[in-house]
């Protein structure tokens, strides 16, 4: 004789393995990321990541294999996430904690991959900010004369302040610049083409121009005649030497005011780089409110990306208008300087205006 109470066991073991089989496993969720790439157009694009879809996945490709995720805790932000993160950071100045809510990270990993991907991308600097060599001095030369004629410029040199908040401490005030607020005081010296070929960033904003080029290693390369017969195009607030010629301040004849003009619209591509570069990334207006070793890593960074759009040759952004810059640096660039330097009695200066504008 059958036990139904066996039968009815059975059934009922043999039901619930077959439903335990049918539940699927539980996958870890992973949070579904907004793809810019498709969600914008590609000027909505450019506006937001201040360069266009194909130069992102170039700089991608260059900082890739470094840049993909090595824990667990962050497989679901790719490469190319953690470069558009590091975009909509530099295009804003916003704190890490909204722009990663933009694309569905803590802040914490928001900093993480900022701090990360500047560093990866200012580790740059050797290969894509450096002085010409021998064999291309002649193509920089030939840029800045093809401007206005001047022969032997091998470089325009200025600075300009990137705002920063209170690095607090007894040394604060020395970040305090002549306009009143927070700065670093960034040295630039670029070509015709504003392709920036040397980058000095680490002087607070009360240090004046011409110290920042004494004691920078081009200032003693220039020195010791790395370069020749060449020489730079500085304004009024440096010194007047061999290697670095100003404008003259009281052009009293015909050549000296036809030098001083062509000076000024040979040295103009050292203002406009500035203003590109500061129109390109809006948190060097607004300001950086990072550690003072990620402030300064960023700003080259900025200064890195700057030369790699021209290489790309892509154009400048659209304005944000989600954006809003402080009044002062709507300007293209506001002259630093306070102090002047009374030097006409320059050799190289006056054989040239002698030879060149006489």
């Amino acid at each position: 004789m059958f036990d139904l109470s066996d039968i009815s066991s059975s059934s009922s073991s043999s039901d619930e393995e077959n439903i335990v089989q049918r539940i699927p496993r539980r996958r870890r969720a992973l949070k579904d990321r907004t793809n810019p790439f498709e969600l914008y157009d590609e000027q909505e694009f450019k506006m937001r990541f201040r360069f266009n879809k194909e130069t992102i996945l170039w700089l991608r490709d260059i900082l890739g294999a470094e840049l993909e995720p090595t824990c667990n805790r962050r497989k679901s932000i790719s490469a190319l996430n953690q470069v558009l993160l590091t975009m909509r950071f530099l295009a804003t100045g916003a704190f890490q904690q909204l722009v990663g809510d933009t694309f569905g990270v803590h802040k914490s990993t928001a900093c993480i991959i900022i701090q990360r991907v500047v560093r990866k991308i200012a580790a740059l600097k050797p290969q894509y900010i450096k002085m010409p060599t021998q064999a291309e001095l002649q193509n920089v030369k030939l840029g800045f004369y093809r401007l206005r004629r001047m022969p032997n410029v091998i470089g325009a040199i200025d600075c300009s302040h990137i705002r920063i908040e209170s690095p607090g401490g007894l040394e604060a005030e020395v970040f305090r610049n002549r306009k009143n607020y927070f700065s670093i005081n960034i040295q630039a010296v670029c070509d015709a083409n504003i392709k920036i070929l040397n980058i000095v960033a680490r002087w607070p904003g009360s240090v004046h121009d011409s110290t920042i080029f004494n004691d920078s290693a081009l200032c003693a390369d220039l020195e010791n005649s790395r370069y020749g017969d060449g020489f730079l195009l500085g304004d009024s607030g440096y010194a007047c030497r061999s290697f670095i010629l100003t404008p003259l301040i009281r052009p009293q004849t015909a050549p000296e005011t036809a030098y001083n003009n062509c000076h000024k619209a040979t040295r103009n591509p050292i203002e406009r780089c500035f203003g590109v570069l500061k129109k390109r990334f809006p948190c060097l207006s607004i300001g950086l409110r990072t550690k003072m070793e990620t402030t300064l890593t960023t700003i080259v960074a900025c200064c890195v990306l700057h030369n790699l759009a021209i290489i790309a040759n892509d154009e400048e952004p659209p304005r944000d208008p989600e954006i809003v810059l402080p009044p002062e640096v709507n300007e293209i660039h506001v002259q630093n300087n306070v102090r002047i330097f009374n030097n006409e009695n320059s050799a190289v200066r006056t054989s040239l205006i002698r030879t060149h504008f006489g």
